[in-house]
C-alpha cells in the first residue's frame, strides 16, 4: 500500500460512522480541447462549505450532522485504488472531478462490490467513443470502457445533444438507453432496479446556468430541471460523481456553486441508500 493510501486508511479507521465519502480526483490529463477540471475539487468543496449557504438539502437532510459526510480529501492519482479503499470501509463514494475519465476507474471499483450495477449519466455528450485522438482513456470514451466491463446491466444517458454516427452505433452496440435533450420532458422520473451509480457532467446544463465547463453546448437543462430529476430518482443510489467543472471558464464562481448544490442533493440520495 502506498503512503497516500495508508494515510487515508488511518483516517477511515478514525471515522467509521460517516457513510458518505466526498472525494476529489484532480485529473484532467485525458481532457481534449481544454485543461482545467483538475483544479475543480477544492473549489466545489469551498462552495459547499461557504457561509453563503448551509449543508441542509431541500428535503431536510442535514449533511453537517455527525456520521453523515466523510471528507476523504483530494487525490491526483490512484482513482480506482482510493475508491476501492473507501468501499472496503463501508463508505459510499461521492466523487468530484476532474474530467469525465475519472468515472471509468470509479465504476470499475464499484463493479467489484456490486454484482449488478446500473448507471445514470447526465451529459451533453455520450462519451462513447471507442477512442478519441488516439486515446482510449479520453474523457470522450469512459462509457465505452465502462460497458466493456460487462458488469453494468443498464446505462441510461440523459440530456444528450451532440450524437454523431459513431456514437449512435456505439449506443446501439452496448444497448444504451439515450434520452436526448430534445426529448427530456419536464417532470420525467427515472427508475432503476439494480444498485445505481449517477454521473453528472456539468455540461448537461445550459451554459447560462453553468458556464464553467470546457465544452459549452447550448440548449441544455436548467439547474432546477436537473435537481428535480435527481430528487425524483427511484432506486438505491450507491455512488455518484460530479465532473467537468472547469474553473478557468467560470464566471463569478457560479458553476462551483451549482456543482456544490448538486453534491448536496446527490448526497441526500446516497444517504437514503443506507436507510
Amino acid at each position: 500500500m502506498t503512503e497516500v493510501l495508508a494515510r487515508l486508511e488511518e483516517r477511515l479507521r478514525e471515522e467509521p460512522d460517516a457513510r458518505i465519502a466526498l472525494v476529489g480526483f484532480a485529473s484532467d490529463e485525458n481532457s481534449s480541447f481544454l485543461r482545467g477540471p483538475a483544479q475543480a475539487p477544492p473549489l466545489i468543496r469551498e462552495a459547499l462549505l461557504s457561509d453563503s449557504t448551509n449543508l441542509w438539502t431541500e428535503d431536510g437532510v442535514n449533511l453537517g450532522e455527525g456520521g453523515v459526510l466523510f471528507d476523504a480529501g483530494d487525490f491526483d492519482g490512484s482513482i480506482e485504488e482510493v475508491t476501492a479503499l473507501l468501499l472496503k470501509h463501508g463508505k459510499t463514494p461521492l466523487a468530484l472531478g476532474g474530467d469525465h475519465s475519472i468515472s471509468y476507474p470509479v465504476v470499475r471499483a464499484m463493479a467489484e462490490v456490486h454484482d449488478r450495477l446500473d448507471v445514470l449519466q447526465f451529459d451533453a455528450h455520450p462519451d462513447l467513443y471507442d477512442e478519441f485522438e488516439g486515446n482510449r482513456l479520453s474523457h470522450a470514451c469512459p462509457f465505452a470502457r465502462i460497458m466493456e466491463l460487462g458488469k453494468v446491466r443498464r446505462l441510461v444517458q440523459v440530456g444528450i445533444r451532440t450524437m454523431n454516427d459513431h456514437q449512435r452505433a456505439q449506443a446501439e452496440r452496448f444497448g444504451v438507453e439515450v434520452i436526448e435533450m430534445r426529448h427530456w420532458d419536464a417532470g420525467r422520473s427515472f427508475a432503476f432496479d439494480a444498485p445505481l451509480y449517477v454521473s453528472i457532467d456539468l455540461d448537461v446544463l445550459d451554459p447560462a446556468f453553468a458556464p464553467g465547463v470546457s465544452h459549452r453546448e447550448p440548449g441544455g437543462a436548467s439547474t432546477r430541471q436537473l435537481l428535480d430529476s435527481i430528487q425524483a430518482l427511484r432506486g438505491r443510489v450507491v455512488g455518484a460523481d460530479v465532473v467537468e467543472f472547469n474553473p478557468r471558464q467560470d464566471t463569478a464562481g457560479l458553476t462551483a456553486h451549482v456543482g456544490a448544490k448538486l453534491v448536496k442533493e446527490l448526497a441526500a440520495q446516497l444517504k437514503r441508500g443506507h436507510s
